[in-house]
């Protein structure tokens, strides 16, 4: 949508994004529409203000399109939650816009499995301590699950807790963060309840 307007190459497109993204997350923090307006600002910068409004009206659209997006669970995750419900107290813990994550974690399909939903602005140890305190959780007792190593690992071993990390594909530049790689790694999330029988 942009490249009519500038002389800069994909790349750099995309770097500047980024850059305006990582600029604007302590004032809009997670959320497609925080993102939405990043690409806003992108575009209007990065084009020296020359993009038409018809060209901005196309940038609001794709970020509508994402928070109507159906949610599509990835391989395995229905049938290891509902195993997991069986036997141990599921919280899901997410971060970003209130609205569309409540929507997410209802049309999903899995939210009578959770003992509780909570949206936090940041993923970090204080954001953890309150949810577990809230919950009465003791941390030692705690084992988060998640992809982002910066998001669901490093702070829930800072609270004395424990943490599965199980890769995917596709990693936002926000969530890379370096570790020492002693976290327990999953390929995939059908291999947690064995994981979960062998370690409590």
């Amino acid at each position: 949508l942009v490249t009519p307007w500038t002389d800069q190459a994909t790349e750099a497109i995309e770097a500047h994004l980024l850059a305006v993204e990582h600029a604007n997350l302590p004032i809009l923090g997670y959320g497609v529409k925080g993102f939405t307006i990043s690409m806003v600002e992108a575009a209007m910068s990065i084009s020296a203000g020359v993009i038409p409004a018809v060209e901005l009206v196309k940038v609001v659209d794709l970020g509508k399109d994402l928070l109507t997006r159906p949610v599509e669970l990835l391989d395995g995750v229905a049938a290891v939650v509902e195993e997991l419900a069986g036997t141990h107290r599921l919280l899901m813990i997410t971060k970003g816009d209130l609205l569309h994550q409540e929507r997410k974690a209802f049309e999903c399909g899995l939210a009578h499995h959770f003992h509780a939903i909570e949206i936090v602005s940041e993923k970090n140890p204080d954001s953890y301590r309150r949810v577990l305190a809230q919950h009465d959780i003791d941390p030692a007792t705690f084992v988060m699950v998640g992809n982002s190593v910066k998001s669901d690992v490093l702070p829930v071993l800072a609270i004395g807790g424990r943490a599965v990390h199980i890769p995917y594909e596709f990693l936002w530049d926000v969530e890379h963060a370096e570790h020492d790689g002693s976290v327990p790694e999953l390929a995939s999330i059908k291999d947690l309840p064995g994981w979960m029988a062998r370690n409590g």
